[in-house]
């Protein structure tokens, strides 16, 4: 009948892209639940992302990993790219695109 009970604290309020954030500790990027609900990329399991690193636009394809009861992602910056560019948690990097993978046809 009414809306379910909200669980936990609020999320972060990114509505839009580019957003800077901040490295996890273990070299993973959070995509907040707004702005998945907003990109409508809930569904999505790879996608094709776009950072930028000190002026430097870097991109690359990722898993888009779930939470259990929130809409939020959060994907893993490829070891190749953190050791080229020197990124290291608790960097702040801008998140520039978010798009859904397509494999190559064949």
């Amino acid at each position: 009948m009414g809306e379910k009970p909200r669980r936990g604290t609020r999320g972060l309020t990114i509505e839009s892209l580019p957003y800077r954030i901040r490295v996890y500790s273990n070299n993973q990027v959070l995509i907040p639940a707004s702005l998945v609900r907003k990109l409508n990329i809930q569904s999505i399991e790879k996608a094709r992302i776009t950072i930028r690193v000190g002026g430097e636009e870097h991109s690359f394809t990722a898993r888009l990993l779930k939470t259990k009861y929130t809409d939020s992602r959060q994907f893993t910056i490829p070891k190749e790219l953190r050791e080229r560019v020197s990124l290291v948690p608790g960097s702040d990097i801008e998140v520039v695109d978010i798009k859904p993978f397509e494999e190559p046809k064949t």
